[in-house]
């Protein structure tokens, strides 16, 4: 069972998460010069990007396990996410 510290840190660690950069929102491309907003990054993607699903969530990333295929864009958002979630503050 959490006590109150627990919640205070719970909090605390959910407001810090987007102080520098919220999330990127996954795309798929549907026709010629056009994207369209998605429900969550696909496996594959996050596997491509070196990211594990529970990470991801953790991280805030919206995941969708029904989409297949990997969209080059979603990936390279998704390694320069991660990359600036690392570097210290």
């Amino acid at each position: 069972m959490w006590d109150k510290r627990d919640w205070e840190q719970f909090f605390d660690l959910a407001q810090r998460r987007w102080q520098r950069r919220p999330p990127p929102w996954p795309v798929a491309p549907a026709g010629v010069n056009r994207v369209l907003p998605v429900v969550g990054f696909s496996l594959s993607e996050l596997d491509d990007a070196g990211i594990n699903p529970r990470v991801a969530e953790r991280l805030g990333l919206p995941v969708d396990a029904a989409r297949i295929g990997a969209y080059s864009a979603n990936v390279s958002a998704l390694r320069d996410f991660v990359r600036l979630a690392r570097l210290p503050n």
